[in-house]
């Protein structure tokens, strides 16, 4: 479904026509690639607002562009702080450069307790567990997120920069833990018109980027099905330079 309206003006039919929308992954025959249903909110090249729910495999390029924050995740906007859910193409949203950028594309998807024949861990963040109020409050993220901060046994490599790490590489057992619900769970992740850190319940978090080597690692049928996904996409090389480096995912 493609909309022809201000963006702003169309806030409440996008998320009614988007978010309401809740599937988990497709049930699939024995040796067939699994799939997921994925719903997208974007902003076209053209102003226009694109709405659209598709099916697609339930890989790693996929599923780490619809799973890095959870229902009621408060990112930091013009607006002030606004749950993840209630985000619509076209706010205004803080960056840690301090210059503000537009919302320009949200993707959800639900994600089942045994999902695609294995289990989908989320990372629970614990108040203060990397500094005073980082984060503010118990913080629920998936597996496609990244915080920008470098845990001790990266420094060596980060040379004091500060690192996109994956949430997973901060897991203790005490202050960071592994949890497992017991229901399905609908994560998000968000697109800006810049890739960038924004803050998320106190902690700066990345905004999606597929990575500067996600082209050499799938076919050309499931990156051109990859880019589709993404209005004002034609390539994975249009998701422009990476605002950080990353630590390594492993």
């Amino acid at each position: 479904m493609i909309l022809t309206a201000n963006p702003a003006a169309a806030r409440s039919p996008a998320r009614a026509e988007s978010y309401a929308m809740s599937h988990s992954s497709m049930p699939v025959s024995k040796g067939e690639m699994p799939k997921r249903s994925y719903e997208v909110a974007a902003l076209r090249a053209d102003g226009s607002l694109y709405i659209g729910q598709s099916t697609a495999p339930a890989i790693e390029l996929f599923e780490n562009a619809f799973s890095a924050f959870t229902h009621g995740s408060l990112i930091q906007t013009t607006m002030g702080p606004v749950a993840i859910e209630d985000l619509q193409p076209g706010d205004m949203v803080h960056t840690s450069t301090g210059a503000p950028a537009e919302l320009i594309w949200i993707g959800t998807s639900t994600f089942s307790p045994a999902d695609s024949g294995k289990r989908t861990p989320l990372i629970r963040i614990m108040p203060d567990s990397l500094g005073q109020s980082r984060p503010e409050r118990s913080l629920t993220v998936g597996p496609g997120a990244r915080i920008l901060h470098t845990p001790p046994a990266l420094r060596a490599i980060a040379d004091g920069n500060p690192l996109f790490t994956p949430a997973s590489r901060f897991v203790d057992g005490v202050n960071v833990i592994e949890v497992t619900p017991p229901t399905p769970t609908r994560l998000f992740h968000i697109c800006l018109s810049r890739h960038a850190a924004i803050t998320v319940d106190g902690i700066e978090m990345e905004t999606f980027h597929p990575g500067t080597q996600a082209s050499g690692d799938v076919s050309q049928s499931v990156h051109d099905r990859f880019v589709s996904l993404f209005p004002r996409i034609s390539d994975i090389t249009d998701f422009g330079p990476l605002a950080h480096p990353r630590a390594p995912a492993h």
